[in-house]
């Protein structure tokens, strides 16, 4: 059966959880091994998501008619 696909939130929270358990250092190293897996591939995905969420984000700005004008998104740096 399929691991059910956890949203952001529930991976971010996930995540913590391996964090925790992996600091403490009571899991054996196979254990260990399997958390570090399934945290790399939460976090591959959740950069995805956040990349994607990026993406969609638009400011609205006044335009010369005083109508709100949508531009695009960017990064200052």
């Amino acid at each position: 059966m399929a691991a059910k696909k956890l949203n952001f939130e529930q991976s971010m929270a996930r995540l913590e959880e391996i964090v925790g358990l992996l600091e403490r250092g009571e899991a054996t190293l196979e254990e260990s091994l399997t958390l570090f897996e399934e945290g790399t591939k939460l976090m591959r995905e959740c950069s995805a998501l956040l990349d994607k969420a990026e993406q969609k984000v638009s400011l609205l700005k006044v335009g010369p008619q005083g109508q709100p004008e949508e531009t695009a998104f960017a990064v200052e740096e």
